[in-house]
């Protein structure tokens, strides 16, 4: 818990994150404005004194109700000025926190006020941040879905993305063929953690069939972290890719891109050699770390949060 000073610094910050701080207290009030900072302590000393007037008048079971109040209270405040703290960096110089609805900063605030786990509230942070970035970007769902979850699905889910390429769409996507092969086992991805993900509405995870892109081009552009791929089909046109068993549901897709992640070691090497293998050419036009393949891994990544 804080000791009553503001976590928010509000000595140096840009005027989207004014903004935002502005729009957090209106919609829920309590958060400390920039032009007006209040502290915890100010409700814990009026609390303190009714509790000395009152000392006589009631039960040593309302006191100890009283104090229990007061210790949850200022812990949820403590959560809520930290989460925003940490959404602070990352917003943009272009966000637009005013056009976020109060009914979602609501909704937000009052499914994270309880997480008080550094890692959790970084997710919380990122989330906020995108909202405020791009305002519409994640649904009421998403946020319902993220409140339900406790730290082992979100490390589970954070290390399903790792398995994840960008294709032809905004959203990574998982590549997961064959959920028995030790590179995925070996990471902690396997048929009872896909069931799992799968129940708690993260992915479609499907045995009978598998998902696909169809209708290709000849030349097709696959991007695995920082390597630039490109698949070559057969000669035909009617080319398709086969992309295993799972598929992200729309807040798998929306927690996807807050997710921290790193590449999976020879998992580049596993896809290739599976698509070679299905007599696919595959190349990497660029050195894994050339500037060419940097700014195309920038421009996704813009792309994402626009």
């Amino acid at each position: 818990m804080s000791d009553g000073n503001s976590l928010i610094n509000f000595g140096d910050i840009s005027k989207p994150a004014v903004v935002l701080i502005e729009k957090i207290s209106d919609a829920i009030g309590g958060l400390s404005k920039p032009s007006q900072i209040r502290r915890i302590a100010r409700a814990e000393a009026d609390a303190e004194r009714i509790k000395a007037i009152n000392q006589l008048e009631i039960s040593e079971l309302q006191r100890r109700a009283l104090n229990r109040f007061l210790l949850e209270e200022a812990k949820k405040q403590d959560n809520i000025e930290s989460i925003t703290a940490k959404a602070l960096p990352c917003l943009r110089e272009d966000a637009d926190p005013k056009s976020v609805e109060d009914d979602w900063i609501t909704n937000f605030f009052d499914k994270c006020r309880l997480i008080s786990d550094k890692q959790m509230q970084s997710l919380w942070a990122k989330l906020l941040a995108g909202e405020a970035n791009s305002p519409g970007s994640y649904s009421k769902r998403t946020i319902d879905i993220l409140g339900s979850l406790d730290k082992t699905d979100a490390l589970l889910f954070s290390t399903l993305c790792r398995f994840s390429w960008f294709l032809d769409q905004v959203f990574p996507f998982p590549l997961v063929y064959n959920e028995q092969d030790s590179i995925y086992t070996d990471h902690g991805i396997s048929f009872d953690a896909l069931e799992h993900l799968d129940s708690i509405g993260l992915i479609n995870f499907s045995l009978i069939g598998v998902y696909e892109r169809t209708g290709l081009p000849k030349h097709y552009p696959a991007f695995y972290y920082e390597a630039a791929i490109n698949i070559e089909f057969p000669a035909g046109e009617n080319n398709q890719l086969e992309l295993g068993h799972v598929s992200l549901t729309k807040a798998g897709q929306e927690l996807s891109l807050i997710c921290a992640s790193e590449p999976i070691p020879d998992f580049l090497e596993y896809i290739l050699s599976r698509w070679k293998d299905n007599k696919l050419i595959v190349s990497c036009p660029y050195p894994l770390n050339s500037p060419v393949t940097r700014n195309i891994q920038i421009e996704t990544a813009q792309h994402i949060d626009n």
